[in-house]
């Protein structure tokens, strides 16, 4: 057989703002292999034309990103699809039955479903146009309906097509339930596939069973399912290509959509967590079966970055990174910075920044980061296996409001063995830090395959089931359901409820206040310290600290340091102060809100300058 005609889909819900990642990826990985480029189809782009042209521009790409990012904990855009999918109400019963019982705010999504089947009837024929002779998927979250719903119209029109699924989606059991369940999908690749993907491509034009090819899922001539093992190691951080986004770039400057987003690049320097190597978090899967921490070197890293910044013409990069290496504070960052650019990058990052390493990404160009603060109480830090306590996760949201960095972050409950005694001290102390970048919200945590929550039924969630979610979404057994999906329901284990809603409203009162609060320190030229606090539902008014001892106390504050260790620390320096004074006035600094206490530890929360606000 001559070279497969190969076209690639990201169908909704991937993000509009910026191209595909895993397309971009397998676009290099297949010139790499001495291929053809695959032609892309950009269903999610072309979801959101097609609804402001449908509605007359009632439903805007606004309206889509709402669904894309409130809606992917309900199943709600899977849901938008699934009647395609299923033919008919499917769905609409059992998600109403879920918003009785769940307040979930779903956007647009109940007036885009009636457009869902006419989408997939022009999305499959506008695909079928290029005449491919084997049509790929990359689907993660709530892209698994949609392309299904494509899916099976492709072969019901053109069943000589071949159909391929790959992505987190059909990372482990998952994929092989995919392959199993829609009859539809003649392959799935588990797993990366930067190498598998032409491998497979490969076996196929050579009229090969693809049973060499490790980690696919295949049918056998007597329609016997077969999935393969995978027994390969990660893909090293130098095989890993850069991804090609001139096919997308290109098509969002002629889409109507172009008007509504600011184009961003997707690069990621590392995959895996190189602290969940050894400690993973409790609570997360994000990585699935491949958390092996692996990065890019630093010439790689900075070569690309240029190079695609350079083509496409965009100082907007998220980098999609699970944590950013430790090496490149020293060997990435300020070779960035050199470069003298406007840069506005994203970075996910470990919660105890050193103010050292906030300096560094902020030089860099980093406007955002997204540490993995969780809590602020030390105990349920430890049940999560963080390796954090509660001052360093202030800590960074100190500094970085001093630096005008901001972070995205979320307080996490629900944990087992998690007691209202971890939670009540913080909750009390939560307004002296309005002035702080708040939660997005406070929410209890989720049964996510692959953490060790659900791989370890001994951690405390002993029953799971498929999340009811996917009562809304699938038509299919719970058997099946339980090696398909992600997210599970569990019995809860965490806090008392009315501790829980305690911490949501001060949560929520939190970021109520904290566009209108500051509280500012001000070195003064005779060396004391002025602290001006407009935070509020405090009073205003300014604290002044001229007391060289208590000066010298308060800069071992700014670390986060238990009574006992300001004295060590200062008696070491020869600064004399005496325990008794320094309880008192740790006291009084509590009572004013200026510093936050939890595990015996006190840390100052003063800023070192007004941070820039923008009205909401």
């Amino acid at each position: 057989m001559s070279e497969l005609r190969v076209l690639l889909t990201a169908m909704p819900w991937q993000g509009l703002d910026s191209p595909s990642l895993p397309l971009g990826l397998l676009r290099s990985a297949c010139r790499e292999a001495g291929r053809a480029v695959p032609v892309t189809y950009h269903g999610n782009l072309r979801w959101a034309e097609y609804l402001m042209a449908a509605t007359g521009g009632d439903i805007t790409p606004a309206d889509y990103v709402h669904v894309a990012e409130n809606g992917i904990f309900h199943g709600i855009g899977d849901w938008v699809f699934t009647g395609v999918l299923h033919e008919g109400d499917f769905g609409e019963a059992q998600l109403a039955a879920y918003l009785d019982d769940f307040t979930v705010d779903h956007g647009r999504a109940m007036d885009m479903r009636p457009h869902a089947e006419a989408f997939v009837e022009l999305a499959t024929r506008e695909i079928l146009e290029h005449e491919p002779q084997l049509v790929g998927f990359s689907t993660t979250f709530m892209q698994n309906v949609p392309s299904l719903a494509v899916a099976a119209r492709i072969k019901r029109y053109a069943p000589e097509v071949i159909v391929v699924f790959g992505g987190g989606n059909c990372d482990g059991p998952m994929g092989a339930a995919l392959h199993r369940n829609y009859p539809f999908v003649d392959f799935v690749v588990r797993g990366e596939g930067e190498q598998v993907f032409p491998a497979l491509l490969d076996a196929l034009e050579r009229g090969e069973e693809p049973s060499a090819v490790p980690g696919v899922c295949w049918r056998r001539a007597d329609g016997e399912c077969v999935a393969n093992p995978d027994h390969r190691p990660p893909l090293p951080p130098g095989r890993i290509p850069t991804p090609d986004y001139d096919d997308w770039f290109a098509l969002i400057e002629s889409s109507p959509v172009e008007a509504h987003v600011d184009p961003k690049l997707v690069l990621e320097s590392a995959r895996g967590c190189w602290w969940g190597e050894a400690h993973q978090c409790t609570f997360c899967g994000l990585n699935g079966s491949l958390i092996q921490f692996r990065s890019k070197a630093a010439d790689r890293m900075l070569e690309e970055l240029t190079t695609l910044v350079e083509r496409h013409r965009t100082l907007d990069i998220i980098m999609v990174d699970n944590i950013i290496d430790n090496r490149y504070f020293v060997e990435v960052l300020p070779r960035v910075a050199e470069l003298g650019w406007d840069l506005r990058m994203h970075y996910e990052v470990k919660s105890n920044l050193t103010p050292s390493q906030i300096s560094a990404l902020r030089r860099a160009g980093v406007a955002h980061v997204q540490p993995g603060i969780e809590s602020l109480s030390s105990r349920v830090l430890k049940l999560m296996d963080k390796g954090v306590h509660a001052v360093h996760n202030v800590r960074t949201l100190r500094d970085c409001e001093s630096a005008h960095l901001t972070c995205t972050w979320n307080f996490l409950y629900g944990f087992p063995g998690e007691t209202g005694e971890d939670y009540l001290p913080v909750i009390g102390q939560l307004p002296a830090l309005v002035h702080l970048q708040p939660p997005t919200d406070a929410t209890p945590i989720l049964l996510e395959r692959f953490s060790p929550n659900f791989d370890k039924p001994e951690l405390g969630f002993h029953r799971r089931e498929p999340a009811r979610i996917y009562q809304h979404v699938y038509d299919l057994p719970e058997a099946e359901l339980r090696d398909l999906v992600y997210l599970f329901d569990a019995d809860y284990a965490g806090v008392e409820h009315d501790v829980a809603r305690a911490l949501e409203a001060a949560v929520s009162e939190w970021k109520k206040r904290h566009h209108e609060s500051t509280l500012v320190r001000v070195a003064l030229d005779d060396g004391s310290l002025r602290i001006e606090d407009r935070r509020s539902g405090w009073p205003e008014r300014e604290h002044v600290i001229d007391d060289p001892l208590l000066l010298a106390a308060y800069d071992e504050l700014e670390y986060g340091r238990s009574p006992a260790a300001v004295c060590s620390r200062l008696a070491a320096a020869g600064i004399p102060l005496e325990r008794a004074k320094l309880d008192d006035w740790l006291a009084e600094l509590l009572a004013h809100g200026l510093v936050f206490t939890e595990n015996g530890r006190y840390i100052a929360v003063a800023t070192t300058g007004v941070p820039v606000r923008i009205a909401t």
